[in-house]
């Protein structure tokens, strides 16, 4: 027997832009007339890339197109994308609150979701009641929700407001029971939209770790959908990218992450910033433009492990004496991975000049990269710009059947072996 729980073939969902039940009726009577006749609905050979930046040109957008996967029973399953990029409407397709326009989905077992903060509570009934409720909707009988009762009310960490009507829950307490619901009642397929952004940090943790619980002893399938790439990291085993309602890669949670990180960080632009003169009408001194580009190359041209990589800040000082530059480099989830400064260096000229810091190749790991620029006098912080540039940094070609594999890890150095 196939290990296959849930199968996507070409999933597609379409809306109508501008003011929803005004103006569609003739839309309604052409898609009877089409369907009366046996004929395909007129209004799928039509519809706008879901590119939420763009202005619309059609009264039709494709919220996602043509997404095709398939997912194993054990496996959990990340779906990755930035807002807007069609996750949510996926999620919703394959929970059954809405179906899809084309396209087909086959599962094997119950499923339960949770996409928004309260989705499926009532908000007049108590949280013990809104278990009952879950339980019902999820095709629970009352005696194997009665079993589990106890461990739900345990694991939400409600119990005082167990009686209370959900309407007096905060938006935390009512993630915390909707998740110890939907986890203990055991689905085989958990669906989880980013409402665990609304838990505190106790919260989260306890709830990994119950979903890694549920996908690794118990064998049940997760499918998770998060901003938090360390949450991903952590929970997934394969993950999806989407962008503009289509799936662009799919392959390992870190290939994935890698590749969700670096769109929109491969061009010229995102290695070179410019800054405003007003952010420094306070100051003595201005930055015109801080980047990063590879010794032989210029700005944009794509950064090798194998590159020396020139960091370069076009300062004007005309005042000011004793600054001091500090770069923080971190990784793609936000850590922190090193500070360097100029303090021990040279000091800084009161004219203009272009300022050069090295870092020699085979440093960085392959991945994508973010730096903060700080000004300061020895003593007070005058200036600082958080994520002032990205880069993103390119494995090298390795020779054929060596091992092809990314390494942990922010830095990849190579050092003397003897």
């Amino acid at each position: 027997m196939s290990d296959v729980i849930l199968k996507a073939e070409n999933i597609s969902k379409q809306y109508r832009l501008g003011t929803v039940g005004t103006g569609t009726l003739s839309h309604d009577l052409n898609r009877w007339w089409h369907q009366l006749r046996g004929k395909e609905d007129p209004y799928t050979k039509v519809g706008a890339v879901n590119d939420r930046s763009q202005k619309a040109t059609e009264d039709y957008v494709w919220a996602i197109k043509d997404i095709s996967f398939e997912v194993k029973r054990g496996e959990v399953l990340g779906i990755i994308g930035k807002n807007g990029a069609g996750k949510s409407t996926l999620l919703k397709i394959l929970s059954r609150v809405t179906g899809p326009t084309t396209g087909s989905i086959k599962t094997r077992g119950r499923i339960a979701s949770l996409l928004e903060v309260g989705t499926g509570f009532h908000p007049e009934l108590t949280g013990r009641e809104n278990v009952f409720l879950n339980g019902a909707i999820l095709g629970m009988t009352k005696a194997e929700v009665n079993e589990k009762l106890e461990e739900i009310i345990s694991f939400s960490g409600c119990e005082m407001y167990i009686d209370t009507p959900v309407k007096r829950y905060s938006s935390g307490m009512r993630v915390r029971l909707a998740f110890a619901v939907a986890a203990h009642l055991e689905p085989e397929i958990l669906v989880i939209d980013e409402v665990l952004a609304v838990g505190d940090a106790e919260f989260q943790k306890k709830a990994i770790g119950k979903m890694q619980d549920i996908s690794q002893g118990q064998g049940r399938t997760v499918l998770f959908v998060s901003h938090n790439m360390a949450s991903v990291k952590s929970l997934c085993t394969r993950a999806i990218v989407l962008e503009n309602g289509s799936s662009v890669f799919e392959g390992t949670t870190d290939e994935s992450v890698s590749y969700y990180l670096s769109l929109g960080n491969d061009k010229g632009a995102d290695y070179l910033r410019y800054f405003n003169k007003k952010e420094f009408n306070q100051l003595k001194f201005q930055l015109i433009n801080f980047g990063v580009r590879a010794r032989t190359k210029d700005y944009g041209a794509p950064l090798l492990r194998t590159d020396d990589l020139y960091f370069e800040i076009n300062f004007i000082n005309p005042k000011q004496k004793n600054l001091i530059l500090s770069l923080r480099f971190k990784d793609e989830q936000g850590n922190f991975i090193f500070v360097t400064t100029s303090e021990k260096d040279f000091q800084l000229k009161e004219e203009a000049q272009l300022i050069h810091m090295c870092v020699p190749k085979s440093f960085f790991n392959q991945g994508v990269f973010f730096v903060d620029i700080q000004v300061t006098n020895g003593k007070k912080l005058l200036f600082r710009k958080k994520d002032a540039i990205s880069f993103n940094i390119i494995q090298e070609q390795t020779a054929l059947g060596r091992w092809m594999g990314k390494t942990p890890g922010a830095l990849k150095p190579h050092f003397k072996w003897y």
